[in-house]
């Protein structure tokens, strides 16, 4: 089985890039499933139902989210309605949405997968224990499927790292998302479980992680507020690929993608 996972989509830049390279992506890579994380898609921060729904209907199967999820508020009835748009599970229990999404498509898949999302703590949201969170989702989702991808939306490496090990043997992958900036972690840990830091950002890097970078450096010289606004040069393609033993739900490798949409570089 081939899963690829696309990082933060940002903004009107990394949809348009989308729309254009996923097809071009998916045949490369034989991909099988497709998940990206569309919590920053609608102006760098937040997602709207049109929007989610234009994703899902350029070929991502299931969208991941984070901390900015509820930052529009037209989200909260259609993420009740639209399952494969999932929140991250440790959110209180009464928040819209669901925290994983188990997807099948017998054309392509063998078994069933579900897809994870949950939030780090350290300098994000005061939520629920992710690790506790874990052990409780994997308890419900182990009826139905041992092919389980994790999406860990975190700041720091440390909670990450520590995520990924806390899960080794237990989930098919950790990927770490919400930093924008893409680590060169990647790696199968010991029982088989691959893990990335982050995977990084679908938007312009010609940007600090998103927004125009003119904006961000007035604010770190003049600790000032400014208004962010969506940069628009130099798109490049984040995310990984996956190749997962459909009978083990291990995995055998993680490859980075990393490249400019706007170059030959794909």
């Amino acid at each position: 089985m081939k899963v690829l996972f696309l990082g933060d989509i940002f903004g009107n830049p990394g949809r348009t890039v989308i729309s254009r390279e996923l097809p071009k992506l998916i045949k490369k890579h034989g991909a099988d499933l497709v998940i990206a994380n569309g919590e920053n898609a609608a102006g760098g921060i937040g997602i709207n139902p049109g929007i989610a729904d234009f994703l899902l209907d350029a070929g991502i199967d299931v969208i991941t989210s984070g901390n900015h999820i509820y930052k529009k508020k037209e989200i909260y009835d259609y993420i009740n309605a639209q399952p494969r748009l999932i929140k991250p599970a440790n959110f209180p229990p009464d928040t819209p949405g669901n925290g994983y999404y188990i997807f099948y498509n017998p054309k392509f898949l063998e078994k069933k997968v579900a897809v994870v999302n949950v939030c780090g703590r350290v300098f994000v949201e005061n939520l629920d224990c992710p690790f506790r969170k874990m052990d409780e989702l994997l308890s419900e989702i182990y009826s139905q499927t041992n092919i389980v991808i994790v999406d860990f939306h975190a700041e720091v490496t440390s909670e990450k790292i520590a995520m990924g090990w806390y899960l080794d043997g237990r989930v098919s992958a950790v990927i770490g998302t919400h930093t924008h900036v893409q680590t060169a972690d990647e790696r199968i840990l010991p029982k088989g479980t691959a893990f990335i830091s982050d995977a990084g950002m679908v938007g312009p890097r010609d940007s600090v992680i998103g927004v125009k970078k003119e904006l961000i450096i007035e604010r770190f010289v003049k600790m000032m507020p400014q208004k962010f606004v969506v940069a628009n040069d130099d798109i490049w393609v984040n995310g990984v690929v996956l190749d997962i033993d459909q009978s083990s739900g291990r995995t055998k490798s993680i490859t980075r993608i990393n490249y400019g949409a706007d170059t030959d570089r794909f």
